[in-house]
């Protein structure tokens, strides 16, 4: 098969030529007749088989096949995407196919000033890609107009649930044409059943696409796990990378403090590093970015939000220094390298404690990823005992006595008569509310009688209080709270 039996114009033919391909991938293949007919489409696919075109080519040929005039503030077509990243290169995709045609676009993403972006949308465009925070801060200050978009298109849909966007993209469509007078795309990675909720609200009457592999992780990609102590994972990263002469390679971290402090421990072992996370600036992840596709950083350590979006042709490695929480991040991450049908190295450093996480990730991409043990880095036995621990539920055990133990159980009784601890009123804890000793040396008053004075002696008449805890107003016994204030209720419930 190939581009031009899709249906294709001319213009966007030579275009995709120009970009050296000549064969479209099966999500493609299926995907452009159904954007063209003008259906609504759910469509799932694995990273890296060419989502982006499969959405980008026909709504470009949409647009142009039905030329309006450009309102000011306005929008046609609407790319929601969840990353700076990943907005970035969709913007890249809708400049090189459509630059044929007299089509204006922008991208908006948070991280960078707003001012360019505004005197950009001022005139209106045909294609917008934007990230819903930073979308709806413009929508905010009126500076643009989603009134009369024609076409919605979610991309790495899945990933904007995970990071929380629901909401701001619900906003986002309550904007819009309604449902039935706009054509709405759906493209996601995975397909979890959130997924097809989500679609079940936002799309009318559409077409689904699974492409064989949704869930799964690319043939071309050769997977290797390795089990070692968490404390030796850097080591033996250092050890890898030098040891096979790895010249690029994209390592994942669970953190951003633990990508920076990887970031750090490489290069002092003398690897060209970089961190790439949500706390840099936009301009700092541009550049690593660009350092790490020129060769001059060898190793680029990203945490998941700041690597989707990332398309780096011929990465050859890539390594999750630290397995992610949510399995259907592993196919993200590996997915990075064997993209466009090259192939791919995807390597993972498991600790005892993340077999859970393995696990998850087996049953989802179906595969048995048994770890390798590399010598001179075998599992500690401390570990693996720790690890077993674990999974059988024999951790620490609960506190029953002492300090932990007797403030979790005044955390309780707290809760369950009604007001919280109470405040003094001087140097010490004169508050004796419930079966409290009103013993506070300063001017403390207690509340177990109405207008009672905590100078010493018990408070007997405790119930009458309103149902206040039970705890000592001793200040000598419990320390000092000395301006005003219960020190034992600021050392359980801590400070406001």
């Amino acid at each position: 098969m190939s581009f031009e039996s899709l249906g294709l114009e001319a213009d966007l033919l030579r275009a995709v030529r120009e970009q050296g391909y000549d064969t479209p991938t099966p999500i493609q293949a299926q995907a452009i007749p159904a954007v063209l007919s003008g259906r609504d489409l759910m469509a799932g696919a694995q990273t890296g088989t060419g989502k982006t075109a499969g959405f980008t080519l026909p709504m470009l040929q949409r647009l142009a096949e039905n030329p309006a005039p450009r309102r000011r503030r306005g929008v046609r077509a609407l790319v929601l995407a969840p990353t700076r990243e990943l907005a970035a290169q969709v913007h890249d995709s809708v400049l090189a196919y459509g630059k044929h045609k007299n089509l204006r676009s922008a991208v908006v993403f948070g991280g960078v000033n707003i001012r360019p972006q505004m005197n950009r949308l001022r005139d209106g465009v045909d294609v917008l890609v934007a990230c819903p925070g930073r979308l709806l801060d413009h929508v905010q200050q009126g500076t643009v107009d989603l009134s009369g978009v024609e076409i919605l298109v979610l991309d790495e849909a899945d990933r904007m649930l995970d990071m929380g966007f629901i909401h701001d993209i619900r906003r986002v469509v309550k904007l819009l044409p309604p449902t039935g007078e706009r054509q709405t795309l759906l493209f996601s990675a995975t397909f979890s059943n959130e997924i097809k909720a989500l679609a079940a609200g936002m799309l009318h009457r559409p077409d689904t696409i699974e492409a064989p592999g949704t869930n799964r992780t690319a043939d071309r990609i050769a997977q290797r796990v390795i089990a070692v102590d968490k404390s030796r994972k850097r080591e033996l990263l250092s050890h890898l990378a030098g040891a096979n002469r790895w010249e690029q390679v994209l390592v994942f971290s669970r953190t951003k403090h633990g990508a920076n402090r990887l970031a750090k421990q490489l290069s002092s072992d003398g690897l060209e590093a970089a961190a790439i996370h949500g706390n840099k600036s936009q301009g700092a992840r541009t550049r690593a970015l660009a350092d790490f596709k020129a060769g001059k950083v060898r190793v680029l350590v990203a945490t998941d939000i700041a690597a989707r979006g990332l398309d780096i042709e011929q990465l050859p490695h890539v390594v999750n220094f630290d397995l992610p929480n949510v399995a259907e991040d592993y196919v993200h991450r590996i997915g990075r390298t064997g993209r466009a049908g090259r192939e791919g190295e995807a390597l993972s450093l498991v600790s005892a404690d993340e077999r859970g996480l393995l696990k998850d990730i087996e049953r989802l991409v179906g595969l048995d990823l048994t770890p390798e043990v590399l010598e001179g880095y075998e599992p500690s036995k401390a570990a693996e005992k720790a690890a077993r621990q674990a999974e059988n539920g024999q951790g620490k055990p609960k506190p029953r006595g002492g300090r932990a133990g007797r403030h979790a159980r005044r955390r309780k009784q707290a809760a369950r008569q009604g007001n919280g601890i109470g405040t003094g009123n001087g140097r010490d804890r004169g508050n004796g509310a419930g079966k409290n000793r009103g013993q506070g040396r300063g001017k403390g008053s207690g509340n177990g009688k109405s207008g009672q004075q905590a100078n010493g002696g018990r408070q007997t008449e405790s119930q009458r209080s309103g149902g206040q805890s039970g705890n000592r107003a001793d200040g000598r016994t419990r320390g000092k709270s000395r301006r005003g204030g219960s020190g034992l209720a600021n050392r359980i419930l801590g400070p406001e």
